[in-house]
Formats: C-alpha cells, sequence, structure tokens
C-alpha cells in the first residue's frame, strides 16, 4: 500500500514516471512495478495510461487523492493492538510519525465502518518496566543515514569507558530487541559487521559518503544462533533445569526458535537450547536467582558459578 501512494504520488506529479524509474527509487523489481500498476488501474479504478511519448504513466482524469482505504473492524482492532503496542515507544523520534499515519489512517476509513473504540481503549494496554534511555536526535539521525544509506562518524562509548571513540560505520539496520534498540554496523575501524548501542552514541554525523546496503538475508544468518543480538562465536548445546516454583514462566514463552523442553518429574522442566555465543544466555540465567541449575556447556557452568560467587562475596561485603 505504501508502495503504491508512492507510485500514485508520482505519477500525480506529472513527471510521467515509467516503470523502471519508479523500480529503482522504489528498490523493487520492474515486475514488482508493473504488478502494482495493474492493480491501482484495475481494482482501484485509477485512470492510468501509459503515453509512448512521454515514456511514462499519467493519469487520463484528476485523481484528487488516493483512493479510500478499505478495511474491517477486525483488520481495525487489530490496528488499534498495534497502536496501544507502539505507545512503549512514546518519546522517540519515531512517535510524531506513527501518529501522523495512524491519523492518516483512521481519516481514509469508509463512514460504514462503526466500533466501539472506548470500550477497546479500556480493555487494552501494554506495559514495559524498564525504558531504555536514548539520546532521541541521536537515534533520528541513525534512522535517516540508515534509510539514505549514508556513512556515519560515530562518538562512541564502550562499557565501563568514559571517554568515547571515534567509529566510521555503515549503518545497516536498527532493531528494537526485548524493548532495547540496536544498531547493526559495518564498522570499519573492525573490517566486521558490529552492534553499536545507540544509547552510548555520543553523537552521529554524517561523513558524505555512502554504501551499498547488503542482503537482509545476511544479517539474520549472522544472528540465527544468537538468545538476543550476540554474533555467532561458537556452537553450544545449552541445557538448563529450573524448578517448580518457575517451571510456568519457562513453558509459557518461546525463548528460542531451537528450543526444546523436557519435563522433569519433581514438577520442573529442563530447556536445551543451541546457541552461537554464552553471554547473553549467562546474564538471563543469573536473573532467576536460585530457581535455576545449569548443567551444559562447562564454560557456561563454570561462568554462572563464577558470577554467583562474586555476587555473594559483593553482598557479604556490603553487609
Amino acid at each position: 500500500m505504501e508502495r503504491m501512494m508512492r507510485i500514485h504520488s508520482a505519477i500525480a506529479s506529472g513527471d510521467h514516471p515509467n516503470a523502471s524509474t519508479l523500480a529503482r527509487d522504489l528498490e523493487v523489481t520492474t515486475k514488482t512495478i508493473q504488478r502494482d500498476l495493474e492493480f491501482m488501474r484495475d481494482r482501484m479504478n485509477l485512470p492510468i495510461e501509459y503515453v509512448a511519448a512521454r515514456n511514462g504513466y499519467v493519469y487520463t482524469e484528476e485523481v484528487e487523492a488516493f483512493p479510500t482505504l478499505q478495511i474491517t473492524e477486525g483488520e481495525l482492532f487489530a490496528m488499534m493492538v498495534a497502536e496501544k503496542a507502539l505507545q512503549q515507544y512514546r518519546g522517540t523520534p519515531f512517535e510524531k510519525r506513527l501518529v501522523g499515519a495512524f491519523r492518516k489512517l483512521a481519516q481514509s476509513l469508509p463512514d460504514t465502518v462503526s466500533v466501539h473504540v472506548a470500550d477497546w481503549e479500556q480493555t487494552i494496554s501494554f506495559r514495559t518496566t524498564a525504558e531504555p534511555m536514548v539520546h532521541l536526535p541521536v537515534l533520528d539521525a541513525v534512522a535517516q543515514a540508515m534509510q539514505r544509506r549514508r556513512q556515519l562518524k560515530l562518538l562512541y562509548r564502550k562499557p565501563g569507558s568514559a571517554k568515547p571513540e571515534e567509529r566510521i560505520v555503515d549503518p545497516h539496520h536498527l532493531a528494537n530487541v526485548n524493548g532495547d534498540w540496536y544498531l547493526f554496523a559495518y564498522d570499519h575501524l573492525r573490517k566486521d559487521l558490529r552492534t553499536f548501542v545507540p544509547a552510548r552514541i555520543v553523537s552521529a554525523e554524517e561523513t558524505g559518503a555512502t554504501f551499498k546496503r547488503p542482503d537482509r538475508s545476511a544479517l539474520e544468518r549472522r544472528l540465527a544462533d544468537s538468545f538476543n543480538i550476540h554474533s555467532k562465536e561458537g556452537d553450544f548445546q545449552v541445557v538448563v533445569q529450573f524448578d517448580e516454583a518457575v517451571a510456568d514462566y519457562i513453558r509459557e514463552k518461546r525463548w528460542h526458535p531451537s528450543q526444546k523442553l523436557v519435563e522433569l518429574k519433581d514438577g520442573g522442566v529442563e530447556l536445551r537450547l543451541r546457541l552461537g555465543s554464552l553471554p547473553e544466555i549467562r546474564r538471563w540465567i543469573l536473573g532467576w536467582g536460585g530457581s535455576v541449575k545449569v548443567l551444559e556447556p562447562k564454560e557456561l557452568v563454570d561462568s554462572v558459578t563464577e558470577s554467583a560467587r562474586a555476587i555473594v562475596k559483593r553482598h557479604s561485603a556490603a553487609g
């Protein structure tokens, strides 16, 4: 729909766009553009015609606005749920754009749709307990540079370091994972794809250089075996047991695509995962306190044991 709206704007502007120019601007194939144009002409009844003399498309009649969006009550309900979910991102640079998008959708709805929005407002809500602290101008600069494929010069503060470092990066993907923002970018210093936390970016300036956006599947393959966002560092069979007090919490979620659950005789549950890195799963395990026991791999057993001993030592010293 967004693509067809952009095609509509291009034709309505009188620039006589053709399939090739539209495909290049929208980063799709000419076949996709042809299908969109056919849908707009045949299903949306837009007066589109190709003019050979101008090598482009025109409207043969005046089109005041893009056709009214047809939507069912069920679809509107789904939109309401989505809007509620997005409330956790209030205060980000995306808030104004999201609100504007939902307002446009609401204005384009047919008059025949009748729903009890007030009832939905009272019955649906989303909450987040820890809102990530993000410097909004930095996040906005990163998002815009990523969209335009512009290289960035970052002043980036690494964990535990007060002095920021300069990094030249190609911003590939901005993701919100479990409520936290992450930037996946090619780091020219490390010559590799790296993960940056926007909250640690002191400043972000465009260098003037551009880059070619990589295949999205490359990033997905890179993170396929991660527990959250860490890149693959090895191949680990993780086996963790949870006691009966917290077993239901483990059963109620899919923590990772590779997970397998084994029921234990004492009412507990065993979680088995195949992961490519261990730091994130270690932090997650420690959050379950005394209700968890790590069986495999040995590196994770040792790491969790060492962390638990350090917690006890610090607590004893403070007492």
